[in-house]
């Protein structure tokens, strides 16, 4: 099979998609869909299940990306309010009049950290609305009894994440009848595999790994703002409210919004070849692997003290106390730090790079032009001021860091922490 033949899916039983296919099935026992990234599964069922015009409740603490993929899909952000103890959200907060406007609810489970599904679950059902799980961070997470992205009516993960392939998504469907539509309008969004991008990524690892071994990152990056491929400077990207408006008017049109939709992956919706497939399924494989160490990882973290806000690590259970759950397999362990920015530069100095930041909250950034603001944002604004998410694959590199570097922990929010104690617990 030549490169540019092996697309959304394929017809041929052995194909390498099929194969990514059933492997997801049997780890959600639902039908599953390869798309080329989490992103583009996401525009493809919100397409399918929301109308033009729908209103969307979606967590404030999210990439910016996602929300351009929502705006792209034609539909109106409404920034929930959350949880500060792991920006899960918060379910009793969104007033009533909001759930009886909303055409559908989209999780986030950040880092990992699971959203309250079962309950979203049940108040969706009660309001007649489609639940879509956004489970990039969290391929290997459960929530009440269930892998997350076995709630909803649809689920998308990225296998850029746990998996480490930086490539590939997949969409998951409640309802197998669904498959073949959703699969052909995947199919219509792709634009043509090309040989210069498959060979790039088979060479970008050992090109990182040398930029990490002869210490080249700030170069390297300068090399990339020459060349134009630096597009955030900052934590979130530039909103170009100009222009962002123009592209809300074509809407639903995801090439309008393809500017800000490809940041970071500029190949999101480009059919993959042979040499990308095979490494995601290589990398697909060694998965339980990598769970179980970022759950030793998260364990050790959250004994720390940044492990929970206001200083006090978890530690084992009291004599007769019903032990605790096992941590989940966190993608990043969101410490609690008092100034994060300092925090980051402290890892920073030892070679651990902070990302997958989300500051400032998403109607901080994006103002009520392109999304209703959250009733209650309080709690978005503390976790994204306090929390460090860090990678529980480096948790002893990081504890050392920061105990030389004197990292204070953050105190506790301000106010009641709904929906339990912390984060990461199953």
């Amino acid at each position: 099979m030549a490169i540019g033949e092996a697309g959304l899916t394929s017809a041929r039983p052995g194909s390498q998609p099929k194969r990514l296919e059933e492997t997801m099935r049997g780890r959600l026992g639902r039908e599953c869909v390869y798309v080329p990234s989490c992103r583009l599964g996401l525009f493809v069922a919100l397409r399918h299940w929301c109308p033009p015009g729908g209103r969307v409740l979606m967590s404030p603490v999210n990439d910016d990306v996602i929300f351009f993929v929502v705006l792209a899909a034609g539909l109106r952000p409404v920034q929930a309010p959350l949880n500060p103890l792991d920006a899960s959200i918060d379910i009793d907060a969104v007033p009533d009049e909001v759930w009886g406007s909303l055409s559908a609810v989209l999780t986030t489970n950040l880092y990992g950290n699971p959203d309250r599904a079962p309950e979203l679950r049940r108040r969706c059902d009660a309001s007649g609305i489609p639940l879509i799980e956004d489970a990039a961070h969290a391929i290997g997470s459960q929530v009440g009894g269930r892998p997350v992205g076995a709630w909803g009516d649809a689920s998308v993960f990225s296998l850029s994440k746990h998996v480490g392939a930086k490539a590939g998504g997949m969409l998951s469907v409640a309802d197998p009848d669904l498959r073949k539509a959703l699969e052909e309008t995947g199919r219509e969004l792709l634009t043509p595999c090309r040989m210069t991008s498959e060979l790039a990524f088979v060479v970008r690892p050992y090109a990182e790994a040398a930029v990490r071994g002869l210490r080249l990152r700030r170069a390297a990056w300068a090399t990339l703002r020459l060349l134009g491929r630096m597009e955030r400077e900052e934590i979130r990207m530039p909103l170009r409210p100009q222009a962002l408006a123009r592209a809300v008017a074509a809407a639903p049109d995801l090439a309008a919004h393809d500017p800000w939709v490809r940041v970071d992956l500029h190949d999101y919706r480009q059919e993959s070849g042979r040499l990308r497939l095979a490494r995601i399924a290589r990398k697909l494989d060694r998965l339980d692997d990598v769970l179980a160490a970022c759950r030793a990882g998260t364990e050790l973290l959250l004994s720390t003290p940044w492990g929970r806000p206001g200083g006090t690590p978890g530690g084992p259970p009291k004599t007769g106390a019903r032990p605790a759950p096992a941590a989940q397999p966190l993608f990043r362990v969101p410490l609690f730090v008092e100034d994060r920015d300092a925090a980051a530069a402290a890892l920073a100095r030892r070679g651990i790079i902070v990302g997958y930041l989300y500051d400032p909250p998403l109607d901080d950034y994006a103002g009520a032009a392109f999304t209703d603001p959250s009733p209650a944002p309080e709690g978005a604004r503390w976790f994204a001021r306090h929390a460090l998410p860090v990678d529980p694959l480096r948790a002893r590199a990081v504890i050392d860091a920061l105990r030389e570097s004197g990292v204070r922990p953050a105190g506790a929010p301000p106010g009641p922490t709904p929906g339990g104690p912390g984060p990461s617990r199953g």
